[in-house]
């Protein structure tokens, strides 16, 4: 298919299919390198990497470092930094205070697209602290003479040149060692250098507009039992304590049930599971509290623990339970009691493990990436490798203003398994093209890939990511544009990957050992902002509100949109039913005499040699697989843009998806928001009564509420129990088939005795105020 058309989107902002474009993947260099004359590759050889994306060229510039640079005649020293110049675009190096032999190691990417010169040139200058700078010399290279580099080339080496005089007259003091080479996007000093697209960022700024790859940490499940405490002595002598346990990690705290009776070794065997993440920085502190008051607790013991002393569990075998002595809390302790409390002290049991056979749930079930165990020894084989080109997107909206007019400054975040990509950014358009390239392994097929679109709105550099005055990435999300990419999956071992779907998703210990809905719920909450604080103290911090939205955060907030969508995913199940009832409809009413026949002839055929059933059951199976596969996708089949309902969103439904949680909307649109949640609430509640009612009807079969219709239910059981065994089931299959497949003309526009009966059945909805 032809490439989509930018224009034709913009004037169509409700076209929302999925489209195939033709962009120029792997294309290769021209024959002779970029400039033709000092290329190393000739026209046959590709670019060895990044094939899923569109080739992308550079004028790569490292500056290394200087030697024997003059000194300043005021200061008898040297301020040192270098200015790469290319046409109007300049890139400059951090500067060294008095220093003669400079080293900087900082590379300067030039799009070729934007070249405005053939001549690039490289000052070296000497910062004045009052007035301008003075110029020491420059290095001038022909982009003619250029060499061309592409991976698996090695990296280009660097070499010395002597400076020369503004006018290039002469040669003056100094030296500076630089390499010059044209790359593509796939060379190993792209994803560092200064990229003349980015001119107007500088300092930190710098930093969080290149792209990175980002690891998740480690996490596990941390599984605290506890078993019992001895010799707890309440602060009140006079009294025995009511009893729990708290135990707090990081930020998660949890406690044991009170003890039901008042002594001094309470038993209670309870577990208390955390999340934690490698390297183990946080500590189990535990206490146990007594509840003086429902509005006061004691504290009479404590410990601390760290994390690295328990032991690593693989799989459900129980592992050494250990006691341990508990310190007195508080202050202020004669030394005298404090010699008695060496002697004597509480002490508490306790059975501690981290859990390897579990995987840590940190995103949504929905669209989970990742199935495999913490512990690295119970990982499988990868069934394949997954490669996605991001190449760009279109028709963004503008998400700022920026000088009086609308900005946007777009980077692309995906997420696959513990592995994090962020595309570098593009300043200030609307059609951004990153054509970055990027593989993770596959370790299971059933598994989904996350990819999201943000604003970047902290290009000064400095805040701090999880301040609370930090400006906050902007999604890019429905109906603001269109992502492009190609993607790629390569299976290794079809054997491996027919294996696969015959084994459970999760770690066995998930079914052993299983957590409960709530656990799951909170666990995967705290793991969430584990993994959102450690990628944020990354460097480029990689921001907490991008990472949730990626782990799906908000997934159990309401949504319109999304209820509406999920409606009618159910109603397209349950209308393969209606279609087969209708069928059946149609096939009783002899619509098609020549079908009804055919059916009627089957049927006799099924029940004169029932051990045909499934057999014939199976074959039709694979006949309809057979006949469906002409409508197979032709289209990516996990793209599906009217599934989510995304192409008819109203407005107003997409803002309050992206409202903050609390709202921070207006009192007006939060009554109307609110006025239509009832509407739609209603209309569930209505549809749950019903569900409600038809099977408080079955119940009430058997149950005596209405004694007349269990009477006359049990009545037809023992008639049915004593026709039905002195009857063979082939008969009574061959009357009840006949009667149901029965000519119109038989048939009454009543309702059947059955269903009336069953309509009569009390439910209780009388009962309900």
């Amino acid at each position: 298919m032809h490439p989509a058309n930018p224009t034709a989107h913009s004037s169509d902002p409700d076209d929302f299919d999925l489209k195939d474009t033709n962009p120029k993947l792997g294309e290769r260099w021209p024959s002779g390198g970029a400039y033709g004359g000092r290329g190393w590759m000739n026209g046959e050889r590709y670019a060895s990497t990044f094939d899923l994306v569109e080739q992308m060229s550079y004028l790569y510039v490292r500056v290394v470092k200087a030697k024997d640079l003059p000194p300043s005649s005021i200061t008898a020293s040297c301020d040192p930094y270098v200015e790469v110049k290319l046409g109007n675009y300049k890139g400059r190096t951090r500067h060294f205070e008095k220093k003669m032999n400079p080293e900087w190691n900082q590379v300067f990417a030039f799009s070729k697209e934007r070249m405005q010169s053939l001549v690039l040139e490289v000052f070296v200058k000497d910062k004045e602290m009052v007035g301008r700078d003075d110029y020491l010399g420059r290095v001038v290279f022909d982009l003619n003479e250029v060499p061309t580099r592409v991976p698996p080339d090695s990296p280009l080496a660097p070499q010395w040149y002597r400076l020369e005089d503004r006018r290039g007259e002469g040669k003056v003091r100094g030296d500076i060692m630089l390499a010059v080479w044209m790359g593509t996007q796939a060379d190993e000093a792209f994803p560092e250098a200064w990229h003349s697209d980015a001119a107007s960022v500088y300092g930190e700024g710098a930093l969080n507009i290149r792209s990175k790859v980002y690891v998740s940490p480690k996490l596990w499940y941390l599984r605290v039992n506890v078993i019992e405490a001895q010799d707890v002595v309440s602060n009140d002598r006079g009294r025995f304590p009511e009893v729990f346990v708290k135990v707090q990690v990081g930020n998660q705290v949890l406690r044991t049930k009170i003890h039901p009776t008042k002594t001094a070794n309470p038993l209670w065997n309870e577990d208390l599971v955390f999340v934690v993440a490698e390297p183990f920085e946080e500590q189990v502190f535990l206490t146990i509290e007594d509840r003086v008051t429902p509005l006061k607790d004691d504290v009479l013991g404590k410990i601390s623990l760290p994390l690295n002393i328990f032991e690593k569990r693989l799989d459900h075998r129980p592992v050494h339970s250990r006691w341990f002595n508990l310190e007195k809390f508080g202050f202020g302790v004669l030394e005298a009691d404090r010699r008695r409390e060496l002697q004597f002290s509480s002490r508490i049991h306790l059975r501690v493990c981290l859990e390897g056979g579990y995987h840590v749930l940190d995103e949504s079930t929905m669209y989970i990436s990742d199935q495999r165990p913490t512990a690295r020894q119970l990982w499988k084989q990868p069934v394949g490798i997954l490669e996605v080109g991001i190449l760009g997107a279109q028709g963004l909206l503008p998400m700022k203003m920026k000088d009086g007019r609308g900005s946007t400054d777009a980077y692309c975040v995906a997420k696959y398994g513990q592995k994090w990509v962020r595309t570098r950014t593009i300043l200030d358009t609307f059609n951004p093209k990153w054509n970055e390239q990027y593989t993770w392994e596959v370790y299971d097929p059933c598994t989904v890939i996350t990819l999201g679109v943000f604003d970047n709105c902290n290009l000064r550099g400095g805040e701090k990511p999880n301040a609370a005055n930090a400006a906050r990435d902007s999604r890019i999300g429905k109906k603001m544009g269109e992502l492009q990419l190609a993607v790629r999956f390569t299976t290794l071992s079809l054997a491996n990957m027919i294996y696969v779907y015959g084994h459970p998703l999760l770690p066995k210990m998930h079914y052993l050992h299983p957590f409960t809905v709530n656990q799951v719920d909170s666990l995967r909450y705290q793991a969430m902002n584990i993994v959102a604080v450690r990628l944020g103290r990354a460097e480029p911090p990689l921001r907490k509100e991008v990472v949730e939205y990626m782990l799906d955060v908000d997934s159990h907030m309401w949504s319109m949109r999304r209820s509406k969508a999920n409606f009618f995913r159910i109603m397209s199940l349950i209308s393969g039913l209606f279609t087969m009832n209708n069928w059946f409809v149609d096939i009783c009413q002899w619509r098609n005499p020549i079908t009804s026949v055919l059916v009627h002839i089957l049927f006799l055929i099924l029940i004169w040699y029932p051990e045909l059933i499934l057999p014939t059951l199976f074959l039709y199976m694979f006949l309809i697989g057979l006949w469906n596969y002409r409508f197979r996708p032709r289209h990516p089949s996990h793209m599906d843009t009217k599934l989510s309902w995304a192409e008819a969103v109203h407005p107003d439904e997409l803002d309050e998806e992206f409202d903050t949680f609390p709202t921070s909307k207006s009192h007006d649109i939060v009554r109307m928001r609110y006025d239509r949640l009832r509407g739609v609430a209603g209309r569930i509640q209505t549809v749950v009564g019903d569900i409600a009612t038809q099977g408080e009807r079955f119940q009430s079969l058997l149950s005596w509420r209405d004694p007349r219709a269990t009477s006359l239910f049990i009545v037809f059981c023992l008639c049915a129990a004593v026709v039905l065994y002195a009857t063979p089931f082939r008969a009574v299959a061959l009357v009840a088939g006949l009667y149901y497949l029965r000519h119109p003309r038989f048939r009454s526009k009543l309702p059947s005795v059955p269903s009336n009966f069953f309509k009569r059945l009390t439910a209780q909805t009388d009962s309900l105020l």
